[in-house]
């Protein structure tokens, strides 16, 4: 997918509000909530408690799913110019190695999961930010939020004693993290779930060991009382964490020497050196997820409607998905664009996947941390024999997060899902849309182009005509662009397997070796596919029904 450099349609204009919508939290989420909203020519107020960015890293790596939703809005490649890629992930079970994984082996533009910094991401985005024309106040904190049917007030206040203030919008985007004020202001809060008896203590400094120095790979060492990982930081530091039994532990942040003889005894290596350290902490771990992610006109993004556990790095990235999600769905209201059903999706399904994660991550803590002399055992034997062995303890295998999906979407509908297609089914309403290989002009090119910001609308959803390799696809091709044709947003594609087809100035995807209709499972016969501004697929049917094509874009859409 290429990087977008779209600056968003015609803004709505000003209003009797101080900013269409106001993003409470400058953190990751936050900032990417605020760039996609002014990526998408929405007028944006940040809000945040901290007087200066993050001094060091918390949060520090993109999977290749949100790098794909980075690069819609025009994010990912000014992060990735900061970060390192990684190529493969080292396992060690008791000393053990199992076999590397090749973490960039996945079906995306982005399969290198990137290691930076959150001090980093954060000024880049800042940077992003401002220069997109957003507006940010700092050292504010909100202490309460009224809404009515028309706005949300904010009052906040700016230090212990200052007089309370108050900022009005049309909607609100709650990403102040676990501890969020948000959230418990919109009775949204939750009872989260702790992991007694385990410890995390953790240094970010330079490292010098008889492995690899390259930031370009990953080590996990599962150790008799713990779990431990090696990861890049940015500028030349390694993060080193140790998930451990907390007995005999002091409960404290941990010292220089202490991290360096705890890593000498789990890695294996008595030269490891560690220097100049940037951060030492510890922390203890608890998990939950908030009952809703929506309340009226506000919203909640990444920690404010979760508290995630650190397994696989899941939870800023899972935050991303969030921040990108809302954006565009605010965009097309504060635009008159869309019905209601396309804001309301949001809580369905942002919400829900939180809570599947949040199962896989407790599944996958406790598998890490909570082990036993017989399940090391086990272990030792599996390593020897499962080369997944280190993605099946992580809870999910799927750490890059491409199988992230909304079954159950109000915005899905789905007509080739029957008998006939058992086994051509292909991904359906709610999955991500597959890129594939595709002739442009006679040119290779992907999909992908032609699904984000099509034809340079922020918010426009695609339309793929597929003309299953049939001779005589083109009048109802024809007629299912004519379909869509009073939603300027919808945008048509031909891919064509078959004789060419003109359609006016539709772009036509030559497909003569089936790659793109194979990957979407449509070879046997004419069809669409409606894709949404995320990527993730909305409608399909045969291309002989303009008529539910139509009808679907009156539910989803306003005239």
């Amino acid at each position: 997918m290429p990087e977008s450099t779209v600056s968003g349609d015609a803004s709505p204009g000003p209003t009797a509000h101080d900013a269409d919508v106001i993003v409470v939290g400058a953190g990751p989420v936050g900032l990417t909530a605020g760039c996609a909203l002014r990526h998408h020519g929405v007028d944006c107020l940040i809000l945040e408690a901290r007087t200066e960015v993050q001094d060091h890293s918390r949060a520090n790596n993109l999977w290749a799913r949100p790098q794909e939703l980075l690069a819609g809005i025009g994010l990912r490649d000014a992060l990735a110019a900061r970060a390192y890629p990684i190529r493969q992930i080292n396992f060690f079970v008791n000393g053990a190695p199992t076999t590397p994984i090749p973490i960039d082996d996945v079906a995306s533009p982005y399969p290198q999961v990137l290691y930076s910094g959150q001090d980093v991401i954060e000024t880049t985005l800042i940077e992003t930010f401002e220069a997109r024309g957003g507006r940010m106040e700092r050292g504010c904190r909100v202490v309460g939020i009224a809404q009515d049917d028309d706005s949300v007030t904010v009052t906040l206040r700016r230090g212990d004693d200052g007089p309370e203030e108050r900022r009005t919008c049309r909607y609100l985007v709650a990403a102040d993290g676990a501890k969020s004020t948000v959230r418990p202001l919109l009775g949204l809060d939750f009872e989260p779930e702790r992991f007694e008896g385990r410890m995390n203590r953790q240094i970010d400094a330079r490292l010098s060991w008889r492995r690899a120095m390259e930031p370009d790979q990953l080590w996990f060492f599962y150790y008799e009382r713990g779990f431990c990982g090696v990861l890049p930081v940015w500028g030349g530091y390694h993060r080193l964490f140790f998930l451990a039994d907390d007995a005999g532990v002091p409960d404290r942040d941990p010292t220089l020497a202490e991290m360096q003889a705890v890593a000498r005894e789990v890695t294996g290596d008595e030269t490891l050196t560690l220097t100049d350290p940037q951060w030492l902490t510890h922390s203890r771990f608890q998990s939950g997820v908030s009952p809703g992610y929506a309340r009226g006109r506000v919203f909640l993004a990444g920690d404010a409607g979760h508290l995630s556990l650190p397994i696989g790095g899941q939870g800023m990235n899972a935050g991303l998905h969030d921040a990108v999600e809302i954006a565009w769905r605010l965009a097309m209201t504060v635009r008159g664009e869309a019905a209601p059903v396309v804001l309301d999706s949001y809580d369905a399904e942002r919400g829900g996947e939180h809570a599947q994660l949040s199962a896989q991550q407790a599944k996958g803590f406790r598998r890490t941390v909570y082990r036993g002399p017989v399940t090391d055992a086990a272990l030792g034997l599996a390593a020897k024999a499962l080369p997944g062995i280190g993605a099946l303890l992580q809870g999910t295998d799927d750490l890059q997060q491409m199988t992230v999906s909304y079954p159950q979407s109000p915005l899905n509908e789905d007509h080739l899902s029957g008998l006939a297609r058992l086994f051509h089914s292909g991904p359906g309403p709610g999955d991500r849309a597959p890129d594939a290989e595709v002739t442009r002009a006679g040119r290779t090119t992907s999909l992908f182009p032609f699904l984000c910001n099509p034809d340079g609308r922020t918010t426009g959803w695609a339309l793929l005509c597929f003309d299953g390799r049939s001779s005589t696809a083109a009048a109802s091709l024809r007629a299912a662009i004519e379909a869509v044709a009073p939603w300027d947003r919808v945008r048509p594609r031909l891919v064509l397997a078959g004789p060419s087809v003109d359609a006016g100035d539709v772009p036509v995807l030559s497909d003569l070796d089936g790659k793109a209709h194979g990957a979407y499972g449509l070879e046997d016969r004419p069809a669409v596919v409606l894709v949404r501004p995320d990527g993730h697929i909305a409608f399909r049917d045969t291309a002989e029904r303009p008529d539910r094509l139509a009808a679907y874009c009156r539910r989803i859409f306003t005239p």
